[in-house]
Order: C-alpha cells, then structure tokens, then sequence
C-alpha cells in the first residue's frame, strides 16, 4: 500500500486487533523513521514495516528498520537475508507469487510467506520467471513446511475462514482497508476501484500490477511498451493515477478501521 495509506493506518489496525503495517516503500529512510516513531507513539501493540526486495530495496531504508525494531518486518519483489533482522529481533515475512519462491524464501530464513494469489492487488512480488496468476485456492494448500500468509481478494470473515480453511496461519488484507475512513482516500480512487474491473498489466509502471482498468490504464495498455520499472511510472502520472486494488475491491465497505477488523477476527 506504498502511497496510499498514512503511517497512522498502521496504528489504527493495531489497536483495532490486527498487525499494521507501515508501507516504506515509498518512503525516504529518514520519513520511514519518522513513520515508526509516529506509529510507535499511537500505538503499544506490535506493528511492522515493509519495503521491497534487491534489486529495488533502500539499504539505508533497511538499516533504519533494523535500528527501529518493529514486531516485524515483510518484503516482496525478491529475496532478503534476514539475518540481520533476526538478530534485532525482528520475524521476517517474505512474498511469493508460486510455490518455487515459496521454497526459495524458506531456505533463505523467513519466518513466513505471504502467498499473494492472483486476487491480490497493487504489484506483483514475483522474483523468478515471469509473473504468474496463481489462484488463492490453489497457491496457499500448495506451499509446505514454513507458515503461510493468505493475500488476495480477502475482504470479509467468509473470505478469512476459508483462507484458513486451506490451511493459512493468518491473512493479509490491503484492498479493504482502502475503503476505511482511517486511510484517507480520494472519492475518485473509491469510485473507480467500484467502477472498474481490475487487471494485471506492466502499462502504468513497468511491472505488472492489478489495478482499475479505467480510461487512463486502458490508454497506457493500447500504447507503446513500457519502460522499465520504476521508470515508468513517471512517465503514466502524466495521464492521471492508477487507482491499485484487489479482485475483492466492489464488495468492499466504507466503514472505520475497527470495524472492519471486528468482521475479519469474527
């Protein structure tokens, strides 16, 4: 949710039951300290920190996190030593697309992997080969030996409890949180993820994504190749923004943070 959400999110998800999670991807190193330091000050439960992965990864950004020592620390687009991060303390969480990154992440030393299925929005954390859609139902029962964390097109209990029932330790949700008071979002980023069917294209940034199929990325999909990521999105923000979301963005509901959070724990 690089972009999109307020480092007070993060705090508001905590208190409300759940693990926020600042998103640092788009931060400088000192603005994601200063982020840890907000959140740490509207929040005493566990909170964490997510960035990505070599090739992209802000080594500074990463030295901050090992300094801050948040609950936990995710990454996605790659793999990370977490040797550093374990030693702070830090449970380390990695993203895989398939079942092969899966095992690439476990014998690198994460705690867990966070399956993002093909319903899940914003970018794609694939490393290896292309950037496969592997259903939720299928990618989550597929990954052994290490916990998994659900990701995509999770927006209500039902959706939890059969996330669990294919055997995830916990879920992680991004796309519903969009809808809460607490994330601050423009009425056009709502009306559009309502509006629109998502897609998964590499138009608006050079790397595939799912977003709002809307009149700006349905113009950016008819024209030349992109460039490469993230050189590209400089060159889309010209045409308008790209409104990130998952396949469960229509049934979602604006409601506060807690509430929200009650109806997953439910």
């Amino acid at each position: 949710m690089a972009y999109v959400q307020p480092p007070s999110l993060a705090a508001a998800v905590s208190n409300a039951g759940a693990l926020g999670v600042i998103a640092g991807a788009g931060l400088s190193p000192d603005a994601l300290r200063e982020a840890i330091r907000e959140v740490r000050s509207l929040t005493d439960e566990p909170f964490g920190v997510n960035l990505f992965a070599p090739p992209y990864l802000d080594e500074d950004a990463l030295a901050v996190v090992v300094e801050e020592r948040p609950a936990v620390f995710s990454f996605t687009m790659g793999v990370l030593d977490p040797d550093a991060l374990h030693a702070a303390g830090i449970e380390v969480h990695g993203t895989a697309t398939t079942v092969e990154e899966a095992d690439y992440l476990r014998a690198a030393g994460v705690d867990a992997v966070v399956a993002q299925a093909a319903e899940a929005g914003g970018h794609r954390g694939s490393f290896l080969d292309g950037f496969p859609l592997v259903p939720l139902a299928e990618l989550v029962p597929a990954i052994e030996g290490i916990p998994v964390i659900a990701a995509g097109g999770i927006v209500t209990r039902d959706d939890v409890r059969a996330a669990l029932e294919l055997g995830a330790a916990g879920v992680q949700v991004g796309t519903a949180f969009l809808f809460t008071h607490e994330c601050e979002r423009p009425r056009a980023h709502l009306d559009a993820l309502r509006n629109y069917d998502t897609v998964v294209t590499d138009a608006y940034t050079g790397r595939p994504a799912r977003a709002a199929c809307d009149d700006v990325l349905q113009s950016l999909m008819a024209g030349p190749p992109p460039l490469p990521f993230p050189q590209q999105r400089a060159v889309s923000a010209e045409r308008g923004p790209l409104y990130m979301a998952g396949t469960g963005a229509k049934r979602c509901r604006e409601q506060s943070v807690a509430e929200l959070v009650a109806e997953l724990r439910a």
